[in-house]
């Protein structure tokens, strides 16, 4: 496979965007383990979830 004269070019933003998106996913992933540490953190100093409650509980 010939790219011509711009392989290099091509080559580079290929392996800049893969890299991005790769970092991307790593970053998602972190901050995903953050937000659920945070969340366990919280329920267990007594925060509840709106979405945890049943209709008998708000009256």
């Amino acid at each position: 496979m010939s790219l011509g004269p711009y392989a290099s070019f091509i080559v580079t933003s290929y392996a800049l965007v893969t890299a991005v998106v790769l970092l991307l996913i790593v970053w998602v992933a972190i901050d995903f383990r953050r937000q659920k540490q945070r969340l366990r953190e919280l329920e267990q100093s007594g925060v509840t979830r709106r979405s945890g409650r049943t209709a008998a509980d708000i009256k």
